[in-house]
């Protein structure tokens, strides 16, 4: 697994916006291609958002009825094929909550993430104690097996970080407040804060603390969010647009219009700002785990 696949969620995101480029210009609307197909305005709404697998029959029907010319057919077609293609996510697939594979397949394809964090140290630098004690406070009624599925599933997705072809660099900023707050114990923490020193040295990896200090920034206002950015293509051109992914309690958000990336952006960068610099957070992981394990 030291090479991470993306997946069918590229593939599937693009196959998307082609479509719906596609019936704008036919100047249909969404009811409108739906009632051509005999599809759901739900389905044709998956469809264009990337959210499903598509048949090289059904892009055939679809370029049919929108007047493409039978080039952009051909290939449309051949990207459809791709979209079922199966990322290494899905052996867990009935863990993952309904949307999230599709983090999982951005994540791994992106070039780059930034990221904010006030509540918990994000998923790709967590140690499996400190994974552990957040997965089993989230789900507190299923069994150890599946806890330990999770945490497993968590783990798996580090190997981003560390892969050997074109790893992404990870920009992330802290909020002190989460370094200070004993997840799972003192000894876990103190665990989990070695590990950030640790990660923090690798060369595609700047990891900030935001301190007490900085008071007010944008980040307190946006809450948590991770930014991802794309490779660029032979013409200098993103394979796909940056995305703004932010987990909640009942749902996740993505974001990917040109306004609402500048405004997270703006956050991005002020809180960035504002954060100490890479050598004075390394400083004060292992001055806080000291202090953890002791306690």
């Amino acid at each position: 697994m030291a090479e991470p696949m993306t997946g069918s969620t590229v593939p599937r995101r693009q196959l998307g916006r082609y479509l719906r480029g596609l019936r704008t210009d036919a100047r249909l609307t969404l009811k409108a291609a739906a009632s051509k197909l005999e599809w759901s305005e739900a389905k044709m709404w998956r469809i264009e958002s990337g959210l499903t697998s598509m048949r090289s029959h059904d892009v055939q029907t679809m370029c049919t009825i929108y007047g493409a010319p039978a080039d952009l057919t051909e290939a449309l077609m051949g990207l459809a094929k791709e979209t079922k293609a199966r990322g290494w996510w899905h052996s867990f697939g009935d863990i993952i909550p309904e949307g999230f594979d599709v983090f999982i397949g951005l994540e791994g394809a992106a070039s780059q993430l930034s990221v904010y964090q006030s509540a918990y140290v994000p998923g790709l630098l967590q140690t499996e104690d400190y994974a552990r004690a957040i997965i089993r406070a989230g789900f507190p009624d299923q069994d150890q097996e599946e806890i330990e599925r999770r945490v497993r599933l968590r783990i798996a997705r580090q190997t981003l970080i560390t892969r050997v072809t074109q790893p992404p660099t990870l920009l992330v900023a802290l909020d002190e407040a989460l370094l200070r707050r004993p997840i799972g114990g003192n000894e876990v923490m103190a665990g989990q804060l070695a590990r950030l020193a640790e990660v923090s040295k690798l060369p595609n990896v700047t990891i900030r603390v935001v301190p007490y200090a900085a008071g007010v920034h944008l980040g307190l206002v946006s809450g948590s969010f991770f930014i991802l950015r794309f490779p660029v293509n032979g013409d200098g051109k993103e394979t796909e647009p940056p995305t703004v992914y932010a987990d909640g309690y009942t749902g996740d958000l993505y974001l990917d219009k040109p306004r609402e990336i500048e405004q997270y952006d703006t956050a991005f960068s002020d809180t960035w700002n504002k954060s100490l610099s890479e050598e004075a957070s390394s400083r004060l992981f292992t001055e806080l785990a000291g202090s953890h394990g002791q306690g």
